[in-house]
């Protein structure tokens, strides 16, 4: 099942994603007589995805486009997944490539991390941001597998790390590089500008991607593939990672798990950045598309 955050009569509503459109989970509540949460942070929070999951493979798929409400596929806007996950967890340098990029090594015994407030947060087609600082000068955009987390764990291991995932998605993150380079112990600031973390527009849930491994995570810039590689060529997996973090603070319902990308590339205002994912079998998830602006060319754009 593929679910989407839409946006729709000024309000930001969860929807089952059909060949024809999305299905906003209230009007399939108002057609069915359930009672399913009707914002996607507020489904995982409240374990209902799975059984959600279980009417869609029993059937519920073939009848989702025969629901009235269903928002056509010209029509729809899509917005972030959700607004305010717990924590954004970042991985960095996960891919040995990417390392090189920075001139540094790929961390080994534990992985490169950091957090990224929820603050940052735009969805599919919302402007990416080159902040207006004068030291501004290199922003670079980051392709990424998102991992969402569905219930609260502790001390798990890696052989049961897909018990407590959610759903997979696309993500975009952005590195203020230039002022990275001044100073290591800048990445927060370097992580945390507004419009810095991209994700949606769909979440893929776990029985659609039989094998993790095998995704290939693109970036994709101004419609060229800019960098691949497939998640297999990790240095931490997502066994690991999932597995690693429950065992130092735990992990959250709704919490993201960014897991590093095959390369950043630089953007600048006017391109646009894609994260494409593809798997075996004609797999594709929905690719993820922004544009860029920098503000200190559009001053108007300053609020």
């Amino acid at each position: 099942m593929r679910l989407a955050t839409i946006r729709l009569e000024g309000r930001e509503l969860a929807g089952i994603v059909c060949p024809a459109g999305v299905v906003p989970v209230e009007a399939l509540n108002a057609y069915k007589g359930t009672a399913w949460k009707t914002e996607l942070y507020g489904l995982i929070c409240a374990g209902q995805l799975p059984g959600l999951t279980a009417w869609y493979n029993a059937g519920g798929k073939e009848e989702l486009c025969t629901i009235p409400g269903l928002v056509p596929a010209q029509d729809v806007v899509f917005g972030p997944l959700y607004r305010n996950p717990p924590r954004i967890f970042g991985i960095g340098l996960n891919y040995v490539d990417h390392a090189g990029d920075l001139g540094e090594n790929a961390p080994v015994g534990f992985p490169g991390s950091f957090y990224k407030p929820a603050s940052c947060i735009v969805g599919p087609e919302d402007e990416i941001h080159i902040p207006a600082l004068p030291e501004a000068q290199k922003t670079t955009g980051e392709a990424e597998l998102g991992i969402i987390l569905s219930k609260p764990c502790k001390f798990i291991g890696e052989e049961h790390w897909q018990d407590y995932i959610a759903g997979y998605t696309t993500i975009l993150d952005m590195t203020e590089e230039s002022i990275l380079r001044q100073n290591p112990r800048f990445l927060t600031i370097v992580k945390g500008f507004d419009t810095f973390f991209s994700f949606g527009p769909q979440l893929v849930t776990p029985d659609e991607v039989p094998d993790v491994l095998a995704l290939e995570v693109q970036t994709v810039h101004n419609g060229e593939i800019h960098a691949k590689n497939t998640v297999s060529n990790m240095t931490h997996k997502p066994a690991r990672l999932i597995s690693l973090i429950s065992h130092m603070q735990g992990w959250l319902p709704g919490d993201v798990l960014s897991t590093g990308t095959p390369r950043a590339v630089h953007i600048q205002d006017g391109d646009t950045i894609e994260c494409r994912i593809y798997g075996p079998d004609g797999f594709a998830m929905e690719p993820l598309v922004n544009p860029v602006v920098d503000l200190k060319l559009h001053p108007e754009k300053q609020s």
